[in-house]
């Protein structure tokens, strides 16, 4: 099986396309509701986007083409889509506003709009930029030296995409490292940036040309086929080009400290993301303890892990993963609540979630909440019961993954 591209790599296909100077075609575009707000966005901004059969047309005309949209920018679910564009927007000398659904009205904005405030950037919003609708007007950026109280690829992100305006060596230093898309993409388009260790180095402004672009598939996706085919009995499964970035397998690692059979085989082929092909086998797992610098790198999936863990010997305990509470949902009780109306033991605290293993899943009426991975995760516990379960909010699912329940059922009846 294959499973639809990477959300965050589709995302930064968009901004990237529309900054750069030239044509940017895109294949494998994840389109998904999340990524499908990016697109419609950047199509308010003056970016010309042609839908082809196989792949996207982005035509960019670097930072100074985008125009002022004559409409409210909706992201509709997506915190990516939020956060990132207003690094773009800090520079532009227009004015924009954003609004999104419930669920982004409530998810903190201020972690970005602060750091972009000292740059230059003239930003409000409702609570004072914390939350949205916010309206911001670009100006004269500067570089800034700062360091990141969260460990956040989409606050590091934004800073990026600001710092790319910006005359001068911005610097930022992250707590722990997160992912690197937006990293790895800059320099594939062209861009320059310095690493050492967690302290990254960008000297703006930057100029950047259109590239071709092949998403990988999404290994956030994959997770749940993984965790399906490692807790399901007599299982094995081949899931072909999957995106293998070292900031994003942490669930990889950590399965296999359990005991799960996974055999990595990753493609030769040049990329500027590391991809390959994962065959998954049933197994025996045994409970760890998930904390620490490996969190960032699988913080998206701590709900399918959950499920898991509940199926394993002993008691798993996850702690450090406090940036769960600020997601679709808080997933901390989210996952525990939910899980535990199916007979599973999982108490959520602070910072994460004690969860018994050896439990018996049995049916019942579950919520996703609106929370695409919290419905995907409970889809795939409905593999380990006798009963049925019945799962509210379904329609969650399609912001990432818009054919996931066909890719299911077609797995189950093979």
């Amino acid at each position: 099986m294959e499973v639809p591209g990477d959300k965050s790599i589709s995302h930064r296909s968009i901004m990237f396309g529309a900054i750069a100077n030239g044509t940017t075609r895109v294949w494998n575009f994840l389109k998904g509701e999340d990524c499908l707000s990016t697109l419609d966005c950047f199509q308010k901004l003056g970016v010309t986007i042609i839908e082809h059969d196989q792949y996207l047309q982005i035509e960019g005309k670097g930072f100074n083409g985008l125009i002022e949209p004559t409409e409210i920018l909706n992201v509709g679910n997506s915190g990516t889509t939020s956060r990132l564009i207003l690094g773009i927007l800090a520079g532009t000398p227009f004015h924009s506003v954003l609004i999104g659904d419930d669920s982004i009205a409530k998810r903190p904005m201020s972690r970005v709009t602060g750091p972009l405030r000292i740059m230059g950037a003239n930003i409000d919003g409702r609570n004072d930029g914390e939350y949205t609708p916010i309206s911001i007007r670009g100006g004269q950026l500067s570089p800034i030296h700062y360091q990141l109280p969260v460990a956040s690829a989409q606050v590091k992100s934004s800073l990026l995409f600001a710092a790319m305006q910006a005359e001068g060596v911005t610097e930022i230093i992250e707590k722990s490292e997160t992912r690197d898309h937006t990293e790895r993409m800059f320099q594939y388009f062209g861009g320059e940036l310095e690493k050492d260790g967690l302290t990254l180095r960008l000297n703006g402004p930057s100029t950047l040309n259109g590239r071709d672009i092949v998403v990988p598939g999404d290994i956030s996706s994959a997770a749940f086929f993984i965790a399906a085919a490692l807790i399901a009995p007599n299982s094995e499964l081949l899931i072909k080009n999957v995106g293998l970035n070292q900031t994003r397998t942490g669930m990889l690692d950590v399965l296999k400290d359990m005991g799960a059979y996974i055999e990595v085989i990753p493609h030769s082929i040049d990329s500027f993301e590391p991809y390959g092909d994962l065959i998954v086998k049933s197994s025996n797992l045994n409970a760890v303890e998930i904390a620490g610098d490996v969190i960032p790198r699988l913080i998206d999936e701590i709900p399918i892990l959950a499920l898991v863990a509940s199926q394993a010997e002993g008691t798993t305990v996850i702690k450090d993963a406090e940036e769960l509470k600020v997601k679709e949902t808080n997933r901390i009780d989210t996952v525990a609540r939910e899980l535990n109306k199916l007979g599973c033991n999982i108490v959520p605290t602070e910072d994460g979630l004690i969860i018994e293993g050896n439990t018996k899943i049995r049916g019942g009426i579950v919520d996703s909440h609106g929370d695409h991975r919290i419905g995907m995760m409970l889809a795939i516990a409905s593999l380990l019961s006798e009963e049925s379960i019945h799962i509210q909010g379904t329609d969650a699912i399609s912001v990432s993954y818009p054919n996931f329940f066909e890719q299911l059922q077609s797995l189950v009846q093979n």
